[in-house]
Formats: C-alpha cells, structure tokens, sequence
C-alpha cells in the first residue's frame, strides 16, 4: 500500500499542472447556480489543508482526536474564491498541501497506528467513523487524501482519471 504521504504528493504533483492549465473562464464556471465553481473547490481544499494541517499536529501531542470543525459554505464565500486570481489559488493549495505531507512524512508510525478512543470523526471526517469505535491518525491521513480526490474530481480536467 502506498504510503499517505506519497499518495498526497503526487496527487498535488499530478493534479498541479491540470489546474494551472484550466482558463480563467473554466475556473470561475459554476455548473449550476447552487454548485462551487472550480475556485471555489480549490478554495474549500485550501480550507481543509489549513485546517487538517493544525489538525494533523496537534494530533500527535494528544491521546484524543476531537477537533474544531468549520462551516465549509461560509469559509468559502467569506474569503471570496470566487473572485481570487486563479493562479494563485492552485498554488496556494499546492504548497498548503506539500507542507501538509511534510507534516505526516515526520509522523513517527507508533504515533500514526496508536487506536483514539475518543475522537469526533463522526462530525469531521470525509468518511465518517461511528463515535464509539476507535480510530488511527492513519485513518485519518488516508481520509484526509480520499477527500482531496473526490474534490478534485469535481473539476474538470483537474482528476487523474478524467
């Protein structure tokens, strides 16, 4: 099994290029009035890197997983992707995340596989985890990426299997 952190980098590796390569117009295209557009897909993973970055650290120096969560929709509009140079968008969420592998690159293993008892996975996670079943910050880790490509994926061009 491919290691988190290297599944991290090349998807950001091979993902960076496709980004950059979308026209400003395919970046602000919403595909319908109530959906994120591209920037704002970007913008919610670049919220999330934020996030799980500090997430990922503190995780290490707790025996618990409970963490703050964020209103996604309200991040998103309030820091107004929308209107952001795309640019810069892709390569903010390009260095965010290479520094999010870094971080988990440094994880010693006993720390990454040690079972949580108690965590709010259930209310944070991409893939939630019932609240009384332990988890890992592996899992956390892979979920972190699982949730990076599903978003990916929403853009077009932008996921290594369109």
């Amino acid at each position: 099994m491919e290691k988190v952190e290297d599944a991290l980098r090349r998807t950001v590796t091979e993902a960076a290029p496709r980004l950059r390569a979308l026209t400003d117009a395919q970046s602000a295209a919403r595909p319908a009035p109530d959906k994120w557009s591209p920037r704002e897909v970007l913008g919610h993973l670049i919220d999330s890197a934020s996030n799980n970055h500090g997430r990922f650290v503190r995780a290490q120096l707790t025996d618990d997983f409970v963490f703050p969560g964020y209103a996604q929709d309200d991040w998103v509009s309030r820091q107004r992707y929308q209107d952001a140079p795309w640019p810069e968008l892709v390569e903010l969420w390009r260095l965010l995340n290479l520094q999010v592998a870094r971080v988990i690159a440094a994880m010693p293993e006993s720390v990454r596989t040690k079972p949580r008892v108690r965590h709010n996975l259930h209310e944070i996670a991409w893939k939630t985890v019932p609240p009384n079943e332990p988890t890992t910050l592996e899992y956390f880790l892979r979920d972190y990426v699982g949730h990076l490509e599903h978003h990916l994926a929403q853009i077009p061009g932008a996921a290594a299997r369109d």
